[in-house]
């Protein structure tokens, strides 16, 4: 077994040769030098070492002293020293340091008396405390109320020893008597709490008796009456009755302590709404008067057990939830949304989104630096909003779309994806949002977000004057044709070239070099390229850096590629619905020299970079398409492309659907199942005791010490051989991860007929690992066993790496014997667990993750899907596509899986496979994270797993 700790201090310079230094130093006069040795003397005692010379050193040299921290240094050292033998008898020199603690409990000055009162507090040893039992019984009686509220401590811990009673037994007596007279508040507090713990009758009389006088107590004596009823409700819940007006009272008590714990010990005594409603309107206020995060965050936590378990009372205070929003911190205002997302009805969503409104404008100040990520949340959260009650969509679809052109990019792409869902979802909204999307789109600075637009532009245009709008809209962005023009060669003079290179609008083709005016070389062209300006906006509007025009010219040819479907969809349709054919012809004859003066822009020497090939053929499709147009063709673009889009939605809510349910029932209990018979005790399922009793239990089997049936064989695959067997010392380990801890329960074995002295295991870590303590050393009988225990922090999922040796001395040689031990490492897999994110958050985290390990695909399996989901059962991660995108064969597959680790990692995977001629699949998998870590062992385990379920 394990040594009880009271005491633990990092110390990392452990030395056994520091033990001759530390006597002299306490042999010496030198007080300074005598603090500074009883400081590492102590820090060695509690690294494994022993020092059993230095006590009778300690107590001629040290005990004599008057100097305070050498007596507050003393009482450690003789709080952590051995004072038993093995066979559990207290040893002989123990008796020497009991007058010395008789004279500190008669000391006049009153520190002395209150710190060696309260050491007696960490003594089990009934030998040592019994002589000194009389002086502790006079000090509650000291003037004095530091000696005092000590000494009731010290009462309180002897009479919990196991022979207590015998030593005192009339403790209860003289504390309640104490208690009576007593003014001091902690004093009085640490009777009342001496009672708790002992004496619960002679505490739940005294609280009864004061029930009235209860509001007036101190905030500490208020803490323990209301532990005190908690602990009496739970052993007889049908006297709660009595004891919910006390907790009613403190609910306006002065300290926030004091009405926070109130509300939880409502919470948990009584299910009657009245009081759910109390105590929900406690932590309401909580929420509003403290101004710290931490205690704002614990209470919404609070909050949010209480919306689980009584929805119907918690609905009505989503309003002063709300008012949470206020806090400047994200988190709390996160939180405070989530929350406030789960209690809307349609009695309340009217005000909901009324306060998210008023928010969303508030955002425009510009006065906060993270205006636009909380901009962007309170965009998904009237987005989730307006899907659950499309009646309120019509609200706030018009107010969002101003935000089209946000710097803030994530928050636009939000905005330009609602509106595509609502324009979707409530046809009625059509008219007047393209509309307001036509008028407002010369304000979009994002590529991203000028993309969703113009897919939008293109599917919902359906009237004549939408469709002449939205190609005028589009044409007046993109500004005069073509985006350049080739003068002949000479015209341009060396004025203009300057001047040109200044505004970043000039390339010259490769011909011939050349010297320029400032004396750097370039090419010289037969002709000269120079980038038309853009056009002059119509009036009341503003030309933006981020317009059609300006993205084109900076290269940005996919969005090129969209402006030509775009225009192909609105003319298509414009020759369905316009009776003029030639207003018809005029308008594809406008779209065709916009595409053909792109596809001219993008093979042109005057971009950095030429036209991509998917572009490229894109623009090229729209061009035949507008010249010879199908039935067929016309169908696929006017028809099946929305279609599509509507089947993704209703996919996307079927899903959402399922997920909900599945919640939903997991808290049932299925037919046949045995009867849990915390269901009978309250409605919240466990009560405290309970819960602190099934966490001990989980800890346990965390740490191996408690297994069910069926777990012996699990523990034995996790067993690790360390050395080998005709070593001289065999030692094996089980290994147990748990979250930020693993522990090493070490098994070592004495293969030789000789005695091991002084054997010692010895490991180091490699990777983000760090020992705790060193373990001790052991003596080791022949052909015997022992178990060694080693913990070991963890601080980032990262494959890790622990090694060591075994070290031991026998009695025939004098040099000591050292036996390597096999490496252990340490499985990323312990770490990381499936979880689902938004496919904005996945595309905004890897674009921003700097860390990316590529590995290739090689594998023997040939089905796409088939090595998809070995790869999501090898990592242990969750597939975000959804099914309904992964169906049909079509020899390509692209996924994203994503999970997340015990330390708030993100690990972010792309699967982008094709299946070769030869039946082979080739490909990449791309793993992304914001640490170096977890991507590079992410990679090793697929490289390790990836070939098949055999390997």
């Amino acid at each position: 077994m394990e040594k009880p700790c009271t005491l633990l201090v990092h110390f990392d310079k452990a030395s056994p040769a520091l033990a001759n230094e530390i006597k002299e130093a306490l042999e010496g006069n030198d007080v300074e030098a005598k603090v500074e040795a009883m400081k590492k003397a102590i820090m060695l005692l509690l690294n494994g070492e022993t020092l059993p010379q230095l006590f009778i050193t300690i107590i001629r040299y040290v005990l004599p002293s008057e100097d305070h921290t050498i007596q507050k240094l003393l009482l450690h050292y003789l709080e952590i020293i051995d004072k038993t033998d093995q066979k559990g008898r207290l040893l002989p020199e123990m008796i020497l340091i009991c007058q010395n603690l008789r004279n500190n409990l008669q000391h006049p000055n009153e520190y002395i008396r209150g710190v060696t009162l309260r050491f007696l507090c960490r003594l089990t040893e009934a030998e040592i405390i019994e002589p000194l039992v009389p002086s502790v019984l006079s000090n509650l009686e000291h003037r004095h109320p530091f000696v005092r509220r000590h000494a009731v401590l010290a009462v309180m811990s002897i009479y919990k020893l196991p022979q207590g009673e015998q030593l005192l037994a009339d403790a209860p007596e003289l504390i309640e008597k104490l208690l009576s007279t007593e003014q001091d508040p902690s004093a009085k507090r640490n009777a009342f709490l001496m009672l708790f713990n002992c004496a619960q009758e002679r505490a739940v009389n005294y609280l009864l008796t004061n029930a009235d006088a209860v509001p007036g107590w101190g905030e500490l004596m208020q803490m323990v009456a209301l532990d005190l009823i908690r602990k009496v409700c739970r052993s007889s819940r049908g006297e709660k009755g009595k004891y919910i007006k006390i907790i009613i009272d403190l609910l306006v008590a002065p300290s926030a302590a004091v009405v926070y714990e109130c509300a939880g010990a409502l919470v948990s005594l009584s299910s009657a709404p009245t009081a759910i409603r109390a105590a929900a309107n406690t932590y309401c206020q909580l929420l509003q008067s403290q101004s710290d995060n931490n205690v704002k965050l614990i209470v919404l936590d609070r909050i949010n057990e209480l919306k689980i378990s009584h929805r119907e009372i918690m609905v009505d205070m989503i309003m002063d939830i709300l008012r949470a929003l206020s806090s400047p911190n994200l988190d709390i205002r996160r939180k405070t949304i989530d929350i406030a997302l789960e209690l809307i009805t349609p009695r309340n969503i009217d005000e909901v989104v009324l306060t998210l409104k008023k928010e969303v404008v508030k955002t425009q100040s510009g006065e906060l630096e993270k205006n636009g990520e909380y901009r962007q949340m309170l965009v998904q959260a009237i987005h989730s909003c307006a899907i659950k009650f499309p009646e309120v969509a019509s609200t706030v679809v018009h107010l969002l779309m101003d935000f089209l052109g946000d710097s803030n990019v994530a928050s636009a792409i939000d905005v330009v994806l609602f509106v595509r869902e609502i324009i979707e979802t409530n046809p009625k909204l059509r008219v007047s949002i393209i509309t307001r999307l036509l008028d407002t789109f010369y304000q979009i600075r994002a590529a991203r977000v000028c993309s969703c637009a113009l897919w939008i532009i293109g599917e919902y245009c359906l009237s004549v004057s939408e469709l002449e709008s939205g190609i005028a809209t589009i044409k007046q962005c993109l500004g005069e044709l073509p985006f350049y023009t080739i003068a002949e060669e000479g015209e341009a003079t060396d004025a203009a070239k300057k001047q040109q290179q200044a505004n970043s609008s000039v390339t010259v083709s490769s011909r011939r070099p050349a010297v320029l005016a400032d004396g750097t070389y370039a090419t010289q062209s037969a002709a000269s390229e120079t980038a038309i300006s853009a056009p002059t906006l119509v009036p009341g509007t503003l030309a933006s850096p981020g317009n059609l025009r300006s993205l084109i010219l900076a290269g940005d040819f996919f969005l090129g590629a969209v402006v030509a479907c775009t225009l192909t969809k609105l003319v298509l349709r414009l020759e369905e619905v316009q009776p003029s054919k030639v207003e018809a012809n005029k308008a594809c004859t406008d779209a065709l020299l916009i595409m053909v003066a792109m596809l001219q822009l993008g093979q042109s020497s005057y971009m950095p970079h030429p036209i991509d090939n998917d572009s490229l053929d894109r623009i090229v499709l729209c061009v035949r398409l507008l010249c010879n147009t199908g039935d067929d063709v016309r169908k696929i673009w006017l028809q099946s492309c929305r279609q599509s889009f509507a089947k993704m939605l209703a996919e996307k809510q079927f899903r959402e659907t399922e997920e909900i349910k599945a919640k939903a029932q997991i808290s049932h209990a299925q037919p046949d199942d045995l009867i849990d018979f915390y269901h009978l005790k309250s409605r919240k399922g466990m009560s405290q005791l309970e819960l602190e009793d099934e966490v001990q239990d989980d800890l346990k089997r965390a740490t191996g010490e408690f297994t069910k049936d069926g777990d012996d064989a699990n523990k034995l695959n996790r067993i690790l051989q360390l050395t080998g067997f005709s070593d001289p010392v065999y030692a094996e380990a089980y290994v147990t991860v748990h979250h930020y801890d693993i522990v090493l329960d070490v098994t070592v074995i004495n293969r030789t007929k000789e005695t091991l002295q002084n054997l010692c295991l010895e490991l180091a870590t490699m990777g983000d690992l760090k020992l705790v303590e060193r373990p001790q050393n052991y003596t080791i009988a022949p052909e015997s066993s022992k178990q060694i225990r080693a913990n070991i922090k963890v601080s980032s999922t990262e494959t890790g790496v622990i090694f060591g040796n075994i070290v031991y001395e026998t009695s025939n040689v004098l040099e000591r014997n050292v036996v390597v031990l096999n490496d252990i490492h340490i499985d990323i897999m312990d770490y990381i667990s499936p979880a689902t994110c938004a496919d904005v958050a996945f595309r905004n985290m890897w674009a921003e993750f700097e860390w990316e390990n590529k590995v290739a695909v090689n594998t023997v399996i040939q089905d796409e899907k088939e090595f998809l989901n070995h790869i999501i059962k090898s990592t242990n991660m969750k597939c975000l596509t959804p099914p309904s995108a992964l169906d049909g064969e079509c020899g390509f597959l692209a996924a994203n899986l994503y999970a997340k680790s015990v330390f708030g990692e993100d690990a972010l995977v792309n699967i982008s496979i094709e299946k070769q001629s030869d039946g082979k699949l080739s490909g990449y998998i791309r793993i992304r994270s914001k640490t170096q870590g977890i991507a590079l062992s992410l990679g090793d385990k697929i490289t390790l797993k990836q070939k098949g379920s055999s390997s």
